[in-house]
């Protein structure tokens, strides 16, 4: 039987790659292997292996600490900004 479930709310820390900022994210996730590529993207290892970042991608710190990067359509489409 399929059922239908609901995402819980859980707030998320990220960093948007502004092909820029590649110190800020390598301070953020010091313990996570992150290497600059060509042409601005970002080669981060996640939990499920190696991803690639490109500019305006999201780097997302996940729950377990992990990070991995998402594009900015469904970031904005799945997170909204909360005040701290």
């Amino acid at each position: 039987m399929i059922k239908k479930y609901r995402k819980k709310p859980v707030v998320i820390e990220a960093i948007q790659w502004t092909g820029s900022n590649v110190f800020e994210i390598w301070n953020y996730f010091e313990d996570i292997p992150i290497r600059l590529k060509e042409e601005g993207t970002l080669l981060i290892r996640t939990l499920e292996g190696d991803h690639i970042a490109s500019v305006g991608d999201y780097i997302i710190k996940g729950i377990k600490g992990e990070c991995y990067p998402c594009k900015p359509d469904i970031f904005e489409k799945t997170y909204e900004e909360v005040e701290s």
